[in-house]
Formats: structure tokens, sequence, C-alpha cells
């Protein structure tokens, strides 16, 4: 019996961390093809990462701003073309779990410009929405 419930306890460790490494697996990849679509110059691609909602939140050195449309045109404002975006590289902290359907990512941002080089600091708040991680919040300095 004791070997039983050892088997059954080291089995369900297992399978718990086995998904939690999943999702991390999965919200790394998104963070990645966001750094590509960033780098090629593709905001909408850039942008697939985030909910596509209203109630997205990014908040910036200008406060919040709510909405997919809303922060799409600010990116679009803010980097209007190549030489404005640069390169993008994220390197990321911590990834830790909130809850099955909650992580949070931490990290830093550098972009790598002609104009001049910038970065600042992250903290993103994914949620798995249709069996696909988003970021419903951004936290970007």
């Amino acid at each position: 019996m004791k070997k039983l419930l050892f088997f059954l306890f080291v089995s369900t460790f297992y399978f718990c961390c086995h998904a939690q490494s999943k999702d991390e697996v999965s919200i790394t990849n998104a963070m990645v093809e966001q750094q590509k679509a960033w780098n090629s110059g593709d905001l909408d691609h850039f942008m697939q990462t985030y909910w596509r909602s209203d109630s997205l939140m990014f908040i910036g050195k200008n406060g919040p701003t709510y909405g997919w449309q809303n922060t799409l045109n600010n990116y679009k404002k803010g980097y209007p073309d190549t030489a404005a975006m640069g390169k993008l590289n994220f390197d990321i902290i911590s990834i830790k779990r909130l809850s099955g359907l909650y992580y949070s990512v931490v990290g830093k941002w550098y972009l790598k410009r002609s104009i001049g080089n910038i970065g600042g600091a992250f903290t993103l708040l994914f949620k798995k929405i249709n069996m696909r991680w988003v970021i419903i919040q951004d936290h970007s300095s």
C-alpha cells in the first residue's frame, strides 16, 4: 500500500511539473515569436501575443492604455519605422505560475538602434484563453 501511495504521489508530482514546464515553453515561444516579428518590422504580427480585447491593459511611461487597438496604435506612433524599432532582445528573469490560467513574466527589454539604444524592464501577465497563452497586462518601463 505504501508503494502504491508513493507511486501515485510521484506520478502526480511529475505530471504537474510537466504541465507547468509545457506552459512555460509555450509562453517563452510566444515571446520568441514577438521578438522575431519586431525585428522584421511587423508590429501587427508582434501584437498577436497580446489579448485582442478592449480589456487589454498596457502600462508605460504615460500611464495605462486600454485595448488591443489602442496599444497597437501607440506602438506604431512610438516606433514609426525600422530605425526607431531597431532590434529587440528580451532577457527573461522569471516565469512564475500563478494558477492554472495565469503566469507572471518579469524581464528586461533592449532595443539596439542606429538612433541610440534603449531598454527597460517589464512585467507581463499571461492568461490562457482558448487554449492559447496571451498577454492581458503589460507594464513596461
